[in-house]
């Protein structure tokens, strides 16, 4: 325990926690692509991404949000040392699950983008999502976040 009553955090913490932060704002990035696209990059896009894109209920779009936002939110409370980073990591990975549970059970997706794109990609977002969760929450039982 440090001197100030506070328990020391071991640097790979911080480094974790500002990787994921980068990760998240990637994602952050993706969204507000998504959402600002211009008719000129829908242009350039196959007819099959386009479709699937435009066809993406509200409610999905919203998932997309909470994850990518809540993930860059969980991950700046990692940083300030916070417990509710746990709380809005779960959101994100709940954000996550709807997002790509309308994508691979409601469209077709896997066939449009393939492989990596459609398969392993979604399952590195759970893995990472998952692994966020289980990171906070170690360092909350760890009082690293209080």
């Amino acid at each position: 325990m440090a001197s100030n009553g506070k328990v020391k955090v071991p640097v790979w913490y911080w480094i974790v926690s500002i990787v994921a932060l980068i990760w998240n704002l990637i994602g952050a990035m993706a969204y507000l692509g998504q959402a600002f696209i211009t008719d000129e990059m829908k242009a350039a896009m196959p007819a099959e991404q386009l479709a699937l894109m435009e066809n993406t209920p509200a409610w999905a779009t919203a998932a997309f949000a909470f994850a990518v936002w809540g993930g860059v939110l969980g991950c700046i409370a990692l940083l300030l040392r916070k417990k509710w980073a746990k709380m809005v990591l779960m959101v994100s990975l709940l954000g996550i699950l709807i997002q790509l549970g309308y994508s691979y059970f409601m469209t077709n997706a896997v066939e449009v983008y393939g492989t990596a794109q459609g398969v392993v990609m979604p399952i590195v977002l759970i893995v990472i999502g998952v692994g966020l969760v289980v990171f906070a929450n170690s360092a909350q039982k760890k009082h690293w976040i209080n």
